[in-house]
């Protein structure tokens, strides 16, 4: 854990990728939920297989939505930390800064 105050475009980023985690997990697990317990919804089967399509469905649906959220979200912590230059602990903000040209 790093004691480095975040800047607000590092904010921003982490937010917008949760965002993104949430959104396509949702839709991941619509569409599997869908393509899963639809079959319940279309035709007329017995009730127990209506029940456990529709309870398959819910749980493989739960399990990789979840999944989604997590590996966005850890691909997002994996990226070298860029920064613009110029911005507070580059090299050419640092050489900028001293007057020397950027290597």
């Amino acid at each position: 854990m790093t004691t480095e105050r975040r800047s607000q475009a590092e904010r921003d980023a982490i937010t917008v990728e949760i965002g993104y985690a949430l959104f396509s997990a949702c839709f991941l697990a619509a569409l599997v939920f869908a393509a899963i317990a639809g079959p319940a919804a279309v035709w007329e089967l017995p009730q127990p297989v209506e029940k456990s399509l529709v309870v398959a469905g819910a749980g493989i649906a739960g399990v990789l939505g979840v999944l989604r959220v997590v590996h966005v979200l850890w691909r997002h912590g994996q990226r070298p930390e860029t920064r613009p230059p110029g911005s507070e602990g580059s090299r050419a903000g640092k050489d900028a800064a001293d007057g020397e040209p950027g290597a």
